[in-house]
């Protein structure tokens, strides 16, 4: 589930960015009287995320409007599924669309792309794992959509994971000096893991007692060789042009986590409608 918190405010600023002072199209074309339903539906295979969040967004401009789901987050849809309802007052509807579209698509893209990682993989010890690179402002977003399709999360941010990198590394004077420093001013309950990018600095990173090793940009070959010389008693992730064309031989290698920054940083939104398909106009009294 995605904290309430969270999301009202990720809610606000979009509709604040994309309605603003009002709906000129909506406001100049319609009376404000008309009612009725618009459907949205899945013009692709997808696995949907973001259907609650969907529905949030068109309360937020009018809780008057009614909303329901035809598909739980985390189930796959076919072309043409029907996956909610939106019923009420037109102008509303028509005013939240575009937001409630950017943020539903973008999720279940997410969650598709995250679902045939997962599937690729299928059978080795290997777990895919998102990075930060997600769009700003919506971290919270990507993040729950990569667990609807099936995968991990990497830490959210900087404040709440230790991965010390090349940067941290040359700045530091080396891996050795950079876990020391650490070691001694992080609570002892995290974990320290390193990035390396050759055997050398596997060495390095194991020497310095690192809990945990990134394998950067590696060979297939390099990767093997790795989770031979640590046995499996550190956790081993493999980073680094991570695609789907070969992250099963990726997986092959032995390693225990695929960090695949492509999820977020490269998704293509899913493709869904929305289409009004009953009108009706309140007549008034005079």
């Amino acid at each position: 589930m995605l904290p309430q918190h969270m999301l009202a405010g990720v809610i606000q600023m979009a509709l604040e960015e994309d309605i603003g002072a009002g709906d000129i199209t909506t406001d100049a074309a319609l009376t404000g009287d008309e009612t009725g339903i618009a459907r949205a539906t899945a013009k692709t295979e997808m696995v949907v995320a973001g259907i609650d969040l969907f529905g949030e967004v068109f309360l937020a401009v009018d809780p008057s409007l009614g909303f329901t789901a035809r598909r739980r987050d985390g189930e796959k849809a076919g072309e043409g599924d029907l996956l909610a309802e939106i019923s009420g007052r037109l102008a509303s509807i028509l005013a939240a669309e575009r937001v409630a579209l950017n943020l539903f698509q973008r999720m279940s893209g997410i969650a598709t792309m995250t679902r045939r990682y997962v599937d690729a993989v299928g059978g080795t010890r290997a777990k895919i794992l998102d990075t930060r690179k997600t769009a700003p402002g919506l971290r919270i977003l990507d993040k729950y959509a990569v667990r609807v399709g099936g995968g991990h999360n990497h830490r959210f941010a900087l404040y709440d994971g230790v991965l010390i990198k090349d940067n941290h590394i040359a700045a530091a004077g080396g891996i050795g000096p950079a876990v020391k420093r650490v070691r001694e001013r992080i609570p002892h309950t995290l974990k320290i893991e390193v990035e390396v990018r050759n055997g050398a600095e596997l060495e390095e990173a194991l020497a310095a007692g690192a809990d945990a090793v990134l394998l950067d940009n590696m060979s297939l070959a390099e990767m093997a060789r790795a989770v031979a010389r640590v046995g499996g008693r550190i956790p081993l992730e493999a980073s680094g042009n991570m695609t789907l064309a070969r992250i099963k031989e990726v997986a092959e290698t032995g390693v225990d986590l695929i960090s695949v920054g492509a999820l977020t940083h490269s998704v293509t939104a899913a493709d869904i409608s929305l289409n009004v398909t009953q009108v009706e106009v309140e007549r008034k009294g005079i």
